[in-house]
């Protein structure tokens, strides 16, 4: 079965993560927009250099960029039977422009995944991450920033994916394994 999965929730939530495990378990790729332009900015790519500018300002990438990096994915043969798509879309345009796209390559999302939990829980975990990975958007003083970002920006499409049906919420406090379990019983 093909499965087309996109993963919502806000930064520290574990989306990552569970897409990691997710991944493996449904032997689909897993398209990080997050790691990918990390990746794009450890090789000092155009759009690498383009992109750390957004990031190390707590602001989020131009659509226009992250739309021409998603399409270069989901035309390769290992994307053809589904994917986890993780960080992306995270405003009503991306919506748009990513079903346009869909529509082009005749694909549609099977499934809608938003995890949840507390704003105070998610800002003690990024804290901690910050100080254990180095991460530049991680800085302490970026976090409450990309917080408000994402609940001003992405959760719109929480609602979108809700009228149409396939969206599926899942409660990101607990252990990783806990998280995990809720998830595949959603797709089950």
């Amino acid at each position: 079965m093909s499965f087309k999965i996109i993963f919502m929730g806000p930064p520290g939530v574990g989306k990552g993560t569970q897409a990691a495990i997710l991944k493996n378990h449904l032997k689909v790729p897993h398209l990080s927009t997050g790691e990918i332009l990390r990746k794009e900015i450890a090789l000092d790519t155009d759009i690498g250099k383009v992109s750390k500018e957004y990031i190390d300002n707590g602001l989020f990438v131009p659509d226009n960029i992250l739309i021409e990096i998603i399409e270069n994915y989901l035309k390769s043969p290992d994307c053809q039977n589904g994917y986890i798509l993780d960080g992306y879309p995270r405003n009503l345009q991306q919506v748009t422009d990513l079903h346009l796209l869909l529509s082009k390559l005749n694909q549609s999302i099977d499934l809608a995944i938003s995890l949840t939990a507390e704003k105070k829980e998610l800002i003690k975990r990024l804290i901690k991450r910050s100080k254990d990975s180095g991460r530049t958007d991680d800085a302490i003083e970026i976090i409450s920033k990309r917080q408000d970002v994402y609940w001003n920006q992405t959760a719109p499409i929480i609602k979108y994916y809700r009228e149409n049906k396939i969206l599926k919420e899942v409660n990101g406090l607990g252990s990783i394994e806990e998280i995990t379990e809720r998830i595949i019983k959603l797709i089950k």
